[in-house]
Protein backbone atom coordinates (compact mmCIF):
# COMPACT_ATOMS: atom_id res chain seq x y z
CA UNK A 1 0.00 0.00 0.00
CA UNK A 2 2.79 2.43 0.92
CA UNK A 3 4.61 1.59 -2.30
CA UNK A 4 1.40 2.24 -4.25
CA UNK A 5 1.28 5.81 -2.91
CA UNK A 6 5.01 6.56 -3.08
CA UNK A 7 5.92 4.99 -6.45
CA UNK A 8 4.39 7.82 -8.58
CA UNK A 9 6.52 10.41 -6.72
CA UNK A 10 9.89 8.95 -7.81
CA UNK A 11 10.20 11.32 -10.74
CA UNK A 12 8.16 14.17 -9.29
CA UNK A 13 10.02 17.46 -8.72
CA UNK A 14 10.55 18.26 -5.04
CA UNK A 15 8.76 21.58 -5.54
CA UNK A 16 5.56 19.83 -6.64
CA UNK A 17 5.73 17.40 -3.71
CA UNK A 18 6.05 20.32 -1.29
CA UNK A 19 3.12 22.06 -2.96
CA UNK A 20 1.00 18.91 -2.69
CA UNK A 21 1.84 18.69 1.03
CA UNK A 22 0.81 22.35 1.47
CA UNK A 23 -2.48 21.59 -0.30
CA UNK A 24 -2.94 18.59 1.98
CA UNK A 25 -2.66 20.56 5.22
CA UNK A 26 -4.50 23.70 4.13
CA UNK A 27 -7.29 21.61 2.61
CA UNK A 28 -7.81 19.76 5.88
CA UNK A 29 -7.68 23.02 7.85
CA UNK A 30 -10.32 24.49 5.55
CA UNK A 31 -12.75 21.60 6.08
CA UNK A 32 -12.11 21.70 9.84
CA UNK A 33 -12.94 25.41 9.96
CA UNK A 34 -16.07 24.82 7.86
CA UNK A 35 -17.15 22.16 10.33
CA UNK A 36 -16.80 24.73 13.13
CA UNK A 37 -18.61 27.43 11.09
CA UNK A 38 -15.43 29.49 11.26
CA UNK A 39 -14.85 32.03 8.48
CA UNK A 40 -11.20 30.93 8.26
CA UNK A 41 -12.55 28.13 6.06
CA UNK A 42 -12.20 30.54 3.16
CA UNK A 43 -8.64 31.93 3.42
CA UNK A 44 -7.27 28.44 4.12
CA UNK A 45 -9.40 27.06 1.29
CA UNK A 46 -8.03 29.69 -1.08
CA UNK A 47 -4.46 28.52 -0.46
CA UNK A 48 -5.47 24.90 -1.13
CA UNK A 49 -7.49 25.59 -4.28
CA UNK A 50 -4.94 27.92 -5.89
CA UNK A 51 -2.10 25.42 -5.49
CA UNK A 52 -4.34 22.49 -6.48
CA UNK A 53 -5.26 24.33 -9.68
CA UNK A 54 -1.56 24.54 -10.52
CA UNK A 55 -0.94 20.83 -9.80
CA UNK A 56 -3.90 19.71 -11.88
CA UNK A 57 -2.90 21.97 -14.75
CA UNK A 58 0.54 20.36 -14.81
CA UNK A 59 -1.04 16.90 -14.69
CA UNK A 60 -3.39 17.76 -17.57
CA UNK A 61 -6.65 17.21 -15.65
CA UNK A 62 -8.42 20.24 -17.03
CA UNK A 63 -11.90 19.55 -15.64
CA UNK A 64 -10.53 19.23 -12.10
CA UNK A 65 -8.33 22.26 -12.76
CA UNK A 66 -11.38 24.28 -13.78
CA UNK A 67 -13.39 23.25 -10.72
CA UNK A 68 -10.56 24.29 -8.42
CA UNK A 69 -10.33 27.62 -10.21
CA UNK A 70 -14.06 27.92 -9.54
CA UNK A 71 -13.50 27.01 -5.90
CA UNK A 72 -11.09 29.92 -5.70
CA UNK A 73 -13.78 32.29 -6.96
CA UNK A 74 -16.46 30.70 -4.76
CA UNK A 75 -14.18 30.97 -1.72
CA UNK A 76 -14.12 34.74 -2.23
CA UNK A 77 -17.92 34.74 -2.62
CA UNK A 78 -18.38 32.52 0.45
CA UNK A 79 -15.98 34.69 2.47
CA UNK A 80 -18.12 37.71 1.60
CA UNK A 81 -21.38 35.85 2.38
CA UNK A 82 -20.21 34.57 5.76
CA UNK A 83 -18.98 38.09 6.62
CA UNK A 84 -22.39 39.71 6.11
CA UNK A 85 -23.86 40.75 9.45
CA UNK A 86 -27.19 42.21 10.55
CA UNK A 87 -27.51 43.45 14.13
CA UNK A 88 -24.19 41.73 14.91
CA UNK A 89 -25.63 38.39 13.77
CA UNK A 90 -24.55 36.54 10.63
CA UNK A 91 -27.07 36.94 7.80
CA UNK A 92 -26.65 33.28 6.87
CA UNK A 93 -27.50 30.70 9.53
CA UNK A 94 -27.00 26.94 9.32
CA UNK A 95 -30.21 25.48 7.89
CA UNK A 96 -31.70 23.10 5.33
CA UNK A 97 -32.28 23.93 1.68
CA UNK A 98 -35.76 24.93 0.58
CA UNK A 99 -37.46 23.70 -2.59
CA UNK A 100 -36.13 26.57 -4.72
CA UNK A 101 -32.54 26.01 -3.57
CA UNK A 102 -32.83 22.27 -4.28
CA UNK A 103 -33.96 22.99 -7.84
CA UNK A 104 -31.10 25.47 -8.32
CA UNK A 105 -28.70 22.84 -6.97
CA UNK A 106 -29.91 20.20 -9.46
CA UNK A 107 -29.66 22.67 -12.35
CA UNK A 108 -26.18 23.72 -11.23
CA UNK A 109 -25.10 20.07 -11.08
CA UNK A 110 -26.09 19.33 -14.69
CA UNK A 111 -24.94 22.67 -16.08
CA UNK A 112 -21.54 22.08 -14.48
CA UNK A 113 -21.15 18.71 -16.18
CA UNK A 114 -21.97 20.29 -19.55
CA UNK A 115 -19.45 23.06 -18.90
CA UNK A 116 -16.77 20.52 -17.93
CA UNK A 117 -17.39 18.64 -21.18
CA UNK A 118 -16.94 21.95 -22.98
CA UNK A 119 -13.63 22.51 -21.17
CA UNK A 120 -12.23 19.28 -22.63
CA UNK A 121 -13.42 20.31 -26.06
CA UNK A 122 -11.90 23.76 -25.62
CA UNK A 123 -8.48 22.32 -24.77
CA UNK A 124 -8.91 19.69 -27.51
CA UNK A 125 -8.17 16.93 -25.01
CA UNK A 126 -9.30 13.30 -25.46
CA UNK A 127 -11.98 12.30 -22.96
CA UNK A 128 -11.02 9.13 -21.11
CA UNK A 129 -13.40 7.08 -18.96
CA UNK A 130 -12.05 8.66 -15.77
CA UNK A 131 -12.77 12.13 -17.17
CA UNK A 132 -16.48 11.38 -17.14
CA UNK A 133 -16.07 10.76 -13.42
CA UNK A 134 -14.41 14.18 -13.26
CA UNK A 135 -17.52 15.71 -14.75
CA UNK A 136 -19.77 14.06 -12.17
CA UNK A 137 -17.59 15.05 -9.21
CA UNK A 138 -17.32 18.56 -10.66
CA UNK A 139 -21.11 18.84 -10.60
CA UNK A 140 -21.22 17.52 -7.05
CA UNK A 141 -18.50 19.82 -5.74
CA UNK A 142 -19.77 22.91 -7.61
CA UNK A 143 -23.18 22.48 -5.99
CA UNK A 144 -21.69 21.64 -2.60
CA UNK A 145 -19.56 24.77 -2.63
CA UNK A 146 -22.59 26.94 -3.31
CA UNK A 147 -24.60 25.24 -0.56
CA UNK A 148 -21.71 25.85 1.83
CA UNK A 149 -21.56 29.55 0.90
CA UNK A 150 -25.20 29.91 2.03
CA UNK A 151 -24.69 27.54 5.02
CA UNK A 152 -26.97 24.70 3.93
CA UNK A 153 -26.37 21.34 5.62
CA UNK A 154 -26.82 19.51 2.32
CA UNK A 155 -23.36 20.73 1.32
CA UNK A 156 -21.88 18.04 3.59
CA UNK A 157 -23.93 15.27 1.98
CA UNK A 158 -22.53 16.30 -1.40
CA UNK A 159 -18.96 16.58 -0.07
CA UNK A 160 -19.18 13.07 1.40
CA UNK A 161 -20.38 11.60 -1.92
CA UNK A 162 -17.78 13.50 -3.95
CA UNK A 163 -14.97 12.66 -1.54
CA UNK A 164 -15.76 8.94 -1.61
CA UNK A 165 -15.58 9.00 -5.41
CA UNK A 166 -12.34 11.01 -5.37
CA UNK A 167 -10.39 8.71 -3.02
CA UNK A 168 -9.81 5.88 -5.54
CA UNK A 169 -9.76 8.31 -8.48
CA UNK A 170 -6.77 10.29 -7.20
CA UNK A 171 -5.02 7.13 -6.04
CA UNK A 172 -5.37 5.75 -9.57
CA UNK A 173 -3.89 8.96 -10.95
CA UNK A 174 -0.81 8.66 -8.77
CA UNK A 175 -1.70 11.61 -6.55
CA UNK A 176 -1.49 9.61 -3.33
CA UNK A 177 -1.25 12.58 -0.99
CA UNK A 178 -4.43 14.08 -2.42
CA UNK A 179 -6.13 10.67 -2.26
CA UNK A 180 -5.29 10.44 1.45
CA UNK A 181 -6.55 13.99 1.85
CA UNK A 182 -9.95 12.95 0.52
CA UNK A 183 -10.08 10.11 3.07
CA UNK A 184 -9.65 12.69 5.82
CA UNK A 185 -12.11 15.01 4.07
CA UNK A 186 -14.73 12.24 4.18
CA UNK A 187 -14.27 11.69 7.90
CA UNK A 188 -14.42 15.43 8.64
CA UNK A 189 -17.47 15.87 6.39
CA UNK A 190 -19.35 13.14 8.29
CA UNK A 191 -18.42 14.80 11.60
CA UNK A 192 -19.45 18.21 10.23
CA UNK A 193 -22.82 16.89 9.05
CA UNK A 194 -23.52 15.51 12.52
CA UNK A 195 -22.46 18.78 14.16
CA UNK A 196 -24.51 20.99 11.83
CA UNK A 197 -27.51 18.66 12.20
CA UNK A 198 -27.36 19.12 15.99
CA UNK A 199 -27.27 22.91 15.53
CA UNK A 200 -30.35 22.80 13.27
CA UNK A 201 -32.28 20.57 15.68
CA UNK A 202 -31.34 22.82 18.59
CA UNK A 203 -32.47 25.92 16.67
CA UNK A 204 -35.76 24.22 15.75
CA UNK A 205 -36.28 23.25 19.39
CA UNK A 206 -35.63 26.80 20.60
CA UNK A 207 -37.95 28.21 17.93
CA UNK A 208 -40.72 25.79 18.94
CA UNK A 209 -40.36 26.80 22.60
CA UNK A 210 -40.46 30.49 21.66
CA UNK A 211 -43.60 30.07 19.54
CA UNK A 212 -45.14 27.82 22.16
Amino acid sequence: MIEFFLEPYKDTPLRDIIIEIIVFFFGIMSVWYAKKENILVYPTGLVATIFTTYLLYKAGYFADMTINAYFTIMSVYGWFSWSKMKNNVSVYQISRTNKKQKIIGVVLFFVTMVVMYGVYQLFDRPIEKENYIDMVTSGIFFTGMWFMAIKKIENWTLWIIGDLISIPLYGYRGLGILSLQFVIFTILAVMAYIEWHKIIKNNEHNLAQTNG
